[in-house]
């Protein structure tokens, strides 16, 4: 089982949408996914419209009493472990759990899964705290979208900054633009500026109708079997995420 996180500690970058559409198309190939919201907006839950029971919250999933939560999707070979708006607070219930080890306690509560899943997606919320370590550290490839701007370009450099502190090899991340505007001159220039260093991947999303109307149709893009320039493009993305990390 290979753990792939989608992370940024910037908002509004793609995030939710590349977890999304990334899980339906691995799925495709008969991959056994599971993709965990762990964003308490829950917008990756929202897309395949699934909800958290009642009874699940944050304690469940720390006390790893969770597998009974999963839920399966439209889509075969696809399960969904659904966020809840108690996720919020996640990162003080981790300081509190305890102080040994505190790091690795993500890799503790999804280890049970390594046998039912071949692919774990984490749609992860865009904030630098002790989740974003545990994260950091669980993941066996941290896939990161950058708006070719500066500010998300410092999102990138903090994420580098991060993962010196926790020790983790910087090679685990796969970043790639995201959100491209070809029009826009700054665009052009951000990506013709780094996309030599080789933490950046050749694929790219661009700007798309079809993904922003991913909140109307509540679906991954091109699942309607209609023909979807937005499913080539993560389908691109996807295929160079394995041959570069997961192979």
């Amino acid at each position: 089982m290979k753990i792939i996180a989608v992370y940024s500690s910037k908002g509004g970058v793609g995030k939710t949408a590349t977890a999304v559409n990334l899980a339906y198309i691995a799925s495709q190939s008969e991959h056994r996914i599971l993709l965990c919201d762990m964003d308490s907006q829950g917008a990756a839950s929202y897309y395949y419209r699934i909800k958290a029971k009642k009874k699940f919250n944050r304690s469940r999933l720390l006390q790893g009493d969770y597998d009974r939560y999963i839920r399966g999707t439209d889509f075969p070979n696809l399960d969904l472990l659904p966020a809840h708006f108690s996720f919020r607070n996640l990162d003080l219930a981790l300081h509190g759990k305890n102080n040994q080890g505190s790091r690795r306690i993500l890799v503790d509560l999804l280890t049970p899964l390594k046998d039912d899943y071949d692919f774990l997606i984490l749609d992860c919320p865009p904030n630098l705290t002790l989740l974003s370590e545990n994260i950091v550290i669980a993941a066996d490839c941290l896939v990161t979208p950058v708006i070719p701007t500066t500010l998300s370009v410092l999102a990138l450099n903090q994420l580098l900054k991060l993962f010196k502190k926790v020790d983790c090899e910087k090679r685990k991340i796969l970043a790639f633009f995201s959100m491209v505007e070809r029009r826009k001159k700054m665009h052009l220039g951000v990506m013709k500026k780094y996309k030599k260093y080789p933490i950046f991947m050749k694929s790219y999303v661009p700007f798309m109708a079809e993904i922003e109307k991913m909140g109307m149709y509540r679906r991954p893009v091109g699942s309607a079997g209609r023909k979807s320039h937005g499913q080539l493009a993560y389908k691109l993305l996807w295929e160079e995420i394995q041959s570069r990390r997961l192979n």
